[in-house]
């Protein structure tokens, strides 16, 4: 019996291979991720998905399209949507329509109360104690929450300017020397 030759396999390695990537769960999930995204942004509606695909759905959800659309609070809603009903999946608004208020609970509701009155003393939220009016900033956090172009930008920027400087004092000391 005569072994195939490793050029008449390579097709048959390839063709096993992309279908083995294809089929997994982890690419599966993500396209169906960018899928509610898109529908979301076109302002198509977002029901009929499952629990998982939703919550991959906001995991891929890009920080722009999260600022500058409501389309976590709509994936959000059919997300919930989709877990009390029994079909997989509920009606949500679409970013065309208006979005359905949710409901505070009691408890949220005595707090929403209390704001007002609360001044400006310190709160406990989630076990960590809030001083309104104070931003906890330093240069590293502000400049590592940039965006990376902006920060490639600056970083060209700020070595023109030392180039130039240094072009400057280079023939500020040449002509001292000519002289």
């Amino acid at each position: 019996m005569r072994i195939p030759s490793l050029p008449t396999r390579a097709p048959v390695l390839v063709a096993a291979t992309l279908f083995a990537l294809a089929s997994s769960p982890g690419v599966a999930q993500a396209d169906v991720g960018e899928k509610i995204i898109d529908r979301c942004t076109h302002g198509e509606s977002l029901r009929g998905f499952s629990q998982a695909a939703y919550r991959q759905a906001l995991k891929d959800l890009s920080a722009g399209t999260e600022e500058y659309s409501n389309c976590a609070q709509l994936i959000r809603q059919a997300q919930l949507a989709g877990a009390g009903s029994h079909s997989g999946g509920g009606e949500v608004s679409t970013p065309q329509n208006t979005a359905a208020a949710v409901t505070p609970t009691p408890a949220e509701q005595r707090s929403i109360a209390h704001a007002p009155s609360a001044g400006a003393a310190p709160l406990r939220v989630g076990g960590q104690t809030i001083h309104p009016g104070v931003v906890h900033a330093d240069i590293a956090s502000a400049l590592s929450s940039l965006p990376t172009p902006l920060l490639a930008t600056l970083a060209f920027l700020l070595l023109c300017l030392l180039l130039a400087l240094g072009s400057s004092v280079r023939n500020r000391i040449r002509a001292d020397r000519s002289q």
